[in-house]
């Protein structure tokens, strides 16, 4: 008999409760990952957007870097979102000195690609696989990406071409925040992804 899955949001730096709020409001079991023992616990994962090299430093120091990583690695799905892309990414153009990814996605990634925060804006993105209409999102320092490797799809393009969603296997990456816009498609499609995983 399946079971529900139980979501993991990581919660040392960046908008967590946007997300809690939002899973919840699907009626998902959601837990705070801050700890080895908490990510222990969750089927999946959530990595917010934030500040992509304090999420760096913090998972490294709260010893979460490695196990995330290999939790990936295993086949768990996770779901990054603006700063929770670039983690997930092989490779980063202007990263800051020693900043390092869980590389659980064969793109390429460019920091603030937008520019400063005074350069954020909200947009209708449309990702036919997520949803039949187009998604609600702020892109808020947020990065684009620049190389898709072998084996991973483009879920998602701005109308000037650029990348700002990808998905390989069990792994979702976006370029912007759908949870600050109350938006619930994007993680209704990745606990379809979870529960598929689970079956």
């Amino acid at each position: 008999m399946s079971r529900e899955p139980i979501i993991g949001v990581l919660a040392l730096q960046g908008d967590v409760r946007e997300h809690l709020e939002v899973l919840e409001q699907l009626g998902a079991r959601v837990v705070q990952v801050r700890l080895p023992a908490h990510l222990a616990e969750v089927d999946a994962l959530v990595i917010p957007g934030g500040e992509s090299s304090v999420i760096d430093k913090l998972t490294r120091m709260f010893e979460l870097a490695e196990p995330i990583s290999d939790r990936i690695a295993d086949g768990m799905p996770v779901l990054g979102t603006c700063a929770g892309l670039i983690m997930l990414a092989n490779d980063l153009t202007d990263g800051i000195d020693g900043q390092r990814t869980f590389r659980s996605l064969d793109i390429t990634v460019q920091r603030n690609a937008f520019g400063a925060q005074v350069d954020s804006f909200e947009t209708e993105v449309n990702l036919p696989e997520v949803s039949p209409r187009p998604l609600r999102a702020a892109f808020i320092r947020a990065p684009i990406v620049t190389r898709v490797g072998e084996g991973v799809r483009v879920l998602g393009q701005l109308a000037d071409g650029r990348i700002v969603a990808v998905q390989s296997g069990n792994v979702i990456g976006v370029s912007f925040h759908p949870e600050v816009e109350g938006e619930t498609q994007l993680h209704e499609y990745f606990l379809g992804v979870v529960r598929e995983h689970l079956t």
